[in-house]
């Protein structure tokens, strides 16, 4: 019993995984970041992944901010917000969060109002549909550790 959904919440995972680069979303630095994780940190990942959600949400506030002052006129700053976020989202693999950023850097660097409120509408929707699917897979992680756990506790009292 415990094999079978074991085994049905890996396919899980690694169906959605499969999507999410297949899709673009996510690139290999996705993976290499998986290889930092170990005994000792089991929680790395998803750690890193909501450092990055709690900044991100930060800088696309300044850059919605920035972008509805009627008065607007800093492109540099934005350009500033807008290479923290490349960094951050290059370091989990964020590859079309990156790309998005990249376009909106081009309208800021034009000092293109319009481009950037464009650009900045499709990053806030690359930025929601990344964190909703980065959140099921982290649900699907933790519910097969979570069997997991069970099975061995249920193991230890067994025997």
């Amino acid at each position: 019993m415990l094999g079978l959904a074991a085994d049905r919440l890996r396919a899980d995972m690694n169906r959605l995984l499969s999507f999410l680069f297949h899709q673009g979303i996510l690139d290999e630095q996705f993976l290499q970041l998986q290889q930092l994780q170990d005994e000792t940190s089991p929680n790395f990942v998803s750690e890193v992944v909501n450092i990055y959600f709690h900044e991100s949400e930060k800088l696309l506030r300044n850059l919605r901010s920035l972008l509805m002052d009627r008065e607007f006129s800093d492109y540099n700053k934005m350009g500033i917000h807008l290479n923290q976020f490349m960094g951050s989202s290059s370091s989990i693999g964020a590859k079309r969060i990156r790309n998005v950023c990249l376009a909106f850097r081009a309208a800021s660097d034009q000092n293109n109002r319009a481009g950037c409120l464009s650009a900045l509408e499709v990053l806030e929707h690359e930025y929601c549909f990344l964190k909703n699917k980065l959140h099921e897979l982290f649900q699907v992680l933790f519910s097969l550790i979570f069997l997991l756990l069970h099975f061995i506790s249920y193991v230890k009292i067994c025997h």
